[in-house]
């Protein structure tokens, strides 16, 4: 694996460098940015702002209302029990494996969307410095196409430039 990034003390220095690397030509998906705190007020923080999490999630908890909605409702007809002229299918006492299982897919659905777009399974360990736990804020680039054009935009904000 190879990378080049740069350690930045103030997030005017990181979004410098942000921007040099675009005027560079790397693309917003190449570049990797890591800070210990969010700087939402700064244009770099918006590069994985929006998800489909919240969209995903409600699908996961719409299917399991329906395969619970199913469950019960099967079960009970496949094994009707007489219970003195009231209907076989009863809807109340349906209603807590109903939501418990609605809950659960859509608890399912967050975590698997979780860990899909944060990559935690990975196969290779993400580039990282022990700098960043200290307050400082890592711009680089994962295997860069050139990567002479990204050492000198990451170094435009003077800094030290480091390779792994």
């Amino acid at each position: 694996m190879s990378a080049i990034y740069g350690l930045y003390p103030t997030p005017q220095a990181a979004q410098r460098a942000v921007d040099g690397l675009r005027a560079a030509g790397i693309g917003d998906a190449r570049i990797t940015i890591m800070s210990s705190e969010p700087f939402e007020e700064h244009e770099f923080a918006q590069h994985d702002r929006a998800t489909w999490m919240g969209w995903i999630a409600l699908g996961g908890a719409i299917l399991g209302l329906a395969v619970a909605t199913w469950l019960t409702r099967m079960t009970e007809l496949a094994w009707p029990l007489p219970t003195g002229n009231m209907p076989i299918v009863a809807w109340w006492p349906n209603l807590i494996v109903m939501f418990e299982l609605t809950m659960l897919g859509g608890i399912l659905a967050a975590v698997a969307t979780l860990l899909v777009t944060a990559s935690l399974p990975r196969r290779r360990p993400a580039f990282y410095d022990p700098a960043v736990a200290e307050g400082r804020i890592l711009v680089g680039v994962d295997n860069p196409p050139d990567p002479i054009a990204v050492e000198r935009a990451l170094a435009a904000a003077g800094v030290d430039v480091r390779r792994l």
